[in-house]
């Protein structure tokens, strides 16, 4: 039985582990002063993102002046989250980690794309990875079939454009957002990754559970899809950021000296079990999404942001009379739809 450090991923007064005696209800953290976006580690893509924002926003206050006048009037809160000027929902995307502006659901036109196969957050990527390796692929394909070049060269240029295809659709397949069934039940734990379970081990005592834990090791491949789920139907009690290495996902020394995010949540209903979610990175994977924020309710199997391009993601559960451990090393599992424990006594 190990002792591994679980939560103090970052060591601040202000994030400090509040005093509270095991079933008893905790106070919102205070938001990690790291996590300014919901993208920590930064990347090429997110600023691409960010400067096509601002070309978006000259166009809609040049020829969509009463559009952004509908969006002031529907839009809530009573504070600009983001350091540049917010005119619709979709400004927000980079900065809805933070406390401030936002707009219902209901008043949302961009709301459709949660509904696309793909998940949000990597459309970007998906556009921009799509444009370099597609864009190529059918410019060679057209080329070839209009071209008499025979001999070497024609084989070359047709295993070129092959490959291009096969990373345009290895990367299409990466962003894929698959709906999930929720299995239902108070006491089941449901993976929070898609993966192979690589730990299992026991905790003596974990800081934020407040006792003995049961820590779960999940590897996602590049296969794998990378959005990450909660675990139960919880409420976000704190995230906790920690820069770090890119070591090798399958490495157990990844879990302590990788980048990672721990969110730190509590379920929503009696007992109202902690439990902390690890989004870590792994050799290939150098970008943690986190969209949520301490005070959100989740229900069970909720998308809390992702991992992109293969990583490890680690679920910390207290280790209490009624659990039983259904996940089995080398087992692959689902994300909201893999059942990895169940607390028997709450059935």
């Amino acid at each position: 039985m190990t002792t591994p450090d679980t939560s103090d991923v970052n060591p601040s007064e202000e994030n400090a582990i509040p005093e509270t005696k095991s079933g008893a209800r905790l106070p919102l953290e205070t938001m990690d002063p790291h996590l300014q976006d919901i993208q920590p580690g930064g990347g090429v893509i997110i600023h691409l993102e960010l400067a096509w924002g601002y070309i978006r926003r000259f166009y809609l206050k040049i020829f969509r002046r009463s559009y952004i006048e509908k969006m002031k009037e529907l839009r809530k809160g009573d504070s600009n989250p983001c350091p540049f000027e917010v005119l619709d929902p979709r400004d927000l995307k980079v900065y809805q980690n933070q406390k401030g502006w936002h707009w219902d659901k209901k008043d949302d036109p961009f709301t459709w794309r949660d509904n696309l196969p793909f998940v949000r957050v990597g459309l970007a990527e998906l556009i921009v990875f799509s444009a370099i390796t597609f864009g190529p692929a059918i410019f060679l394909t057209c080329y070839l079939l209009n071209s008499s070049i025979t001999g070497i060269w024609n084989i070359v240029l047709w295993l070129a454009a092959i490959t291009l295809y096969v990373f345009g659709i290895l990367i299409a397949w990466f962003f894929r957002n698959p709906n999930r069934v929720i299995p239902e039940g108070e006491g089941v734990v449901v993976s929070p990754a898609d993966g192979k379970v690589v730990l299992i081990e026991e905790i003596e005592h974990d800081d934020f559970i407040d006792g003995p834990a049961v820590l779960i090791g999940i590897f996602l491949s590049i296969f794998n899809v990378h959005i990450n789920r909660t675990p139960i139907s919880a409420k976000i009690i704190g995230l906790r950021y920690k820069a770090g290495k890119y070591l090798n996902a399958l490495r157990p020394e990844s879990a302590k000296e990788n980048e990672q995010v721990a969110i730190r949540l509590e379920g929503n209903r009696a007992p109202y079990r902690r439990m902390v979610v690890k989004q870590i990175t792994g050799a290939i994977a150098r970008r943690i999404v986190t969209i949520i924020k301490p005070g959100d309710e989740l229900e069970k199997g909720e998308s809390v942001g992702m991992i992109k391009l293969g990583a490890r993601t680690e679920l910390i559960l207290p280790k209490a009379e009624g659990l039983k451990i259904i996940a089995e090393i080398g087992q692959k599992v689902q994300a909201g739809s893999s059942i990895l424990a169940e607390y028997q006594a709450e059935k």
